[in-house]
């Protein structure tokens, strides 16, 4: 994990455009990449006229997009598929299954677009969206407004307070690395293993 870590500061110390996209549809897939490693960088460097702020928020916005579609096409068709087939394994059975499924639809906007502001939820929040077959209009839709405004809110945070941001996030990367990995399995389990009230 701290290779990987370091790999991806490594990366940024270069950051254009290009490896803005690429680590930003990353962090929206299954691999822990810190948007904040990624975008609050990449607000720095536009203050220092390296970047257009507004094109390096556009561009994490589309490669969170890229990453979160991969993850909702492994749900649709591998997830579902899985669950439905093998679920009773792993105490889902299919009433459960679809319990679940009807729970998530109620609220699948909301959660798709709510879920791009929340650490490691943003890691997630595909999946379900996938394995539960929400329309993937909407859920394109939503997922690259609320990424796109997470990423503005870091590119500001990046212009305006600078290296000492950008430091503490460094320092503590390798931490946030180490939560999303715990966080994806126990948000997993919590969500496919909850019976919804009635």
């Amino acid at each position: 994990m701290s290779g990987f870590v370091e790999w991806v500061q490594s990366v940024v110390q270069h950051l254009g455009y290009t490896e803005i996209f690429f680590l930003m549809a990353l962090e929206s897939s299954l691999f822990p990449v810190p948007s904040e490693l990624v975008m609050i960088p990449a607000g720095f460097r536009a203050a220092q006229g390296d970047l257009n702020p507004w094109l390096a928020t556009l561009t994490g916005g589309l490669g969170s997009l890229l990453g979160a579609s991969a993850n909702y096409l492994l749900g649709r068709y591998v997830g579902r598929a899985f669950l439905l087939r093998y679920g009773k394994w792993f105490l889902i059975n299919e009433a459960k299954y679809h319990e679940a499924e009807a729970l998530f639809l109620k609220n699948a906007k909301l959660a798709t677009f709510v879920g791009r502001f929340i650490p490691v939820i943003r890691h997630l929040i595909s999946l379900p969206a996938g394995v539960f077959g929400m329309a993937l209009l909407p859920f394109a839709l939503l997922t690259t407004l609320g990424a796109t405004l997470w990423c503005g809110v870091l590119v500001l945070l990046g212009y305006y307070l600078g290296e000492p941001t950008i430091r503490l996030v460094a320092e503590y990367s390798h931490l946030f690395g180490y939560a999303a990995v715990a966080l994806t399995a126990l948000f997993g389990l919590w969500f496919l293993l909850r019976r919804p009230r009635r």
